[in-house]
């Protein structure tokens, strides 16, 4: 293979395709397989403290998108996702866009390398990057979005071949896909009660973890957590002044 093949050429020739493509089937299957894993290392790993898991998982994760950028075929979690719909029907999206993407995924790992493999310091804004990274996984694996496919798109200026769930090729959307109002209302009032439900957890429920602990920060406003720590020191006051007694 030459230069201009391992540039341009990214994927598999299919008949009946006028670029190189990859199953986006399997794409979605190691972007679930990746989530589930990460979600595991963020309850078990960070959430109880145990380093070694967080660390071999993002080295893997390093290892894979390196994989990636050079060829899908030997990807360990898309072969993994390859094994579990390999009785599918093939869905192809365009190799150059899934490269740029998972490209991009490849530069979020690399300072995850070095803050938590290599040197382990974690800190609030780092966790963030994983979390985005996870979030990522999730759009693309629950809903066939690609972020990065989208950003490739808008650097070409022009609609790439083959997107995911046919999105390029969509020109009108069919009745079933519409919203009434009543569904616009439900969908809205379930959007709103969710993030709700998120941040009064967040900002009420005591955390039993140096992570929650971050996202309780995080929630929260200067003279919100310097009230509360008013409220613990009175507290603690008390509690020693009922054990003089």
């Amino acid at each position: 293979m030459n230069l201009k093949q391992f540039l341009w050429e990214y994927g598999e020739n299919v008949p009946g395709y006028d670029v190189t493509v990859v199953n986006e089937r399997e794409a979605r299957a190691a972007a679930g397989i990746l989530f589930a894993l990460g979600m595991i290392v963020i309850f078990v790993g960070i959430g109880f403290g145990h380093v070694m898991v967080a660390r071999v998982y993002l080295a893997f994760l390093f290892v894979d998108f390196t994989a990636r950028m050079i060829s899908p075929k030997y990807s360990p979690s898309l072969l993994m996702g390859k094994f579990v719909v390999q009785n599918q029907t093939p869905e192809y999206t365009g190799g150059l866009q899934k490269r740029f993407a998972w490209t991009l995924g490849w530069l979020i790992s690399l300072p995850m390398m070095w803050w938590f493999v290599i040197h382990w310091d974690i800190t609030f804004y780092k966790v963030l990057i994983c979390v985005l990274c996870l979030t990522l996984m999730f759009l693309e694996a629950s809903f066939s979005v690609c972020v990065g496919c989208m950003i490739y798109k808008w650097i070409v200026r022009e609609d790439p071949q083959y997107c995911p769930g046919g999105r390029c090729e969509i020109k009108r959307k069919e009745p079933i896909q519409m919203f009434n109002p009543a569904q616009k209302a439900v969908a809205a009032v379930t959007v709103v009660a969710f993030l709700a439900g998120v941040y009064l957890f967040m900002a009420k429920v005591p955390s039993r973890t140096f992570f929650g602990e971050f996202l309780h920060e995080m929630v929260l406003t200067k003279a919100q957590l310097q009230k509360e720590e008013e409220l613990k020191a009175e507290q603690e006051f008390n509690d020693e002044g009922d054990d003089d007694f």
